[in-house]
């Protein structure tokens, strides 16, 4: 009982040392683009402190007490809605989940009504998934609400990218210098493009690899070669072999048969055995890589079951740190901030 209590105050007191940090204060979360390396650096190590929470016995404080948030999910969801959920009400918070089949939206209300409707209501926080890419960004333009943005189209997954973020630091140590290598669907993956920022932000060697028809135009065009181009030291390459040789971090994204047009791949037969992580392609690594995947996992499509539950994977640590990273944005949100991060026009 002793060493809980030191563990609650020391747990309390670093989330009292959150709210009276002046390093990183926002209004929105839209996407990473426009976060620092500082804005960035500071999230993680707030996280540390949620993390702390989320492993006590008794997961709950009071940081969110009588702050209402609101999820609204226009597209099916698990992780991140039930992390969003899980965060809210660890720290106090009364969360409504609300979905496209249960909301006026099924009636032919528009986007835009629904969100004044919840404002309305007092809601602090929106949280928004929605199939259409920039819908969050056009709620955070015409609220007062906060909104995080929780996957819009094939856009972005800010906090997606901030959950991967935490894993690659809290398990290699830093995230600059590393190699990481991004494997598969490319062109339709939010989690890829929020992924492209957050980590050349923070100083990591990126590599993406994947079928041509899967690697967005952008990358194959030669834009990247204009001078001042964010993302002109990122490699890419279709062998899969060269793409993960030396690798600290590989990360395997989902084939999003859901998004795709016919003609992207000829089979997903064909594509697994071209580009699917197995435990042969994983030796090709460092020997001690990490294995990432946002999830949910086609299984025997871009990743094999044994590599994606074996010692290399640290895909629950994602899951676990996906909610600590929520808590400490609803909290850094909700505690109150006057500045914002949005995208730079």
């Amino acid at each position: 009982m002793r060493s809980s209590s030191k563990l609650t105050r020391r747990t309390e007191s670093m989330i009292e040392e959150m709210r009276n940090n002046d390093g990183v204060s926002f209004k929105h979360v839209l996407d990473i683009d426009s976060f620092t390396r500082s804005d960035i650096e500071l999230v993680l190590e707030n996280t540390s402190a949620m993390e702390e929470v989320l492993n006590r016995d008794i997961k709950k404080v009071p940081a969110l007490r009588g702050k209402t948030i609101v999820t609204l999910f226009y597209e099916p969801s698990t992780r991140t809605r039930i992390s969003f959920e899980q965060a809210g009400k660890i720290l106090s918070a009364d969360v409504i989940n609300v979905t496209d089949s249960t909301s006026s939206s099924s009636k032919g209300e528009s986007l835009y009504n629904t969100v004044l409707t919840i404002q309305a209501m007092k809601a602090d926080i929106i949280v928004i998934r929605h199939h259409h890419s920039g819908a969050p960004h056009f709620l955070a333009r015409n609220l007062e609400s906060h909104v995080i943005n929780a996957g819009d189209g094939i856009h972005a997954h800010p906090t997606q990218s901030l959950l991967d973020l935490y894993t690659i630091k809290k398990r290699l140590g830093s995230i600059d210098g590393k190699k990481v290598t991004i494997i598969g669907d490319l062109l339709y993956s939010r989690v890829a493009r929020s992924n492209l920022w957050g980590l050349t932000k923070m100083g990591a060697r990126v590599v993406l690899c994947g079928p041509q028809t899967l690697i967005p135009n952008d990358f194959l065009n030669g834009h990247r070669e204009q001078e001042g181009h964010p993302f002109a030291n990122v490699e890419i390459e279709t062998s899969v072999d060269k793409a993960l040789d030396g690798a600290d971090v590989v990360m395997a994204l989902r084939v999003q048969r859901e998004r795709q047009q016919a003609g992207h791949l000829p089979s997903l037969r064909e594509y697994s055995q071209s580009y699917g992580i197995n435990s042969q392609r994983m030796k090709l690594a460092n020997k001690n890589a990490l294995l990432m995947h946002p999830g949910p996992m086609n299984e025997g499509v871009e990743i094999e079951p044994d590599v994606a539950h074996g010692n290399q994977s640290v895909i629950e640590d994602q899951v676990t740190g996906g909610v600590a990273v929520r808590m400490s944005l609803l909290y850094t949100l909700a505690a109150g901030s006057d500045s914002e991060i949005l995208p730079r026009p």
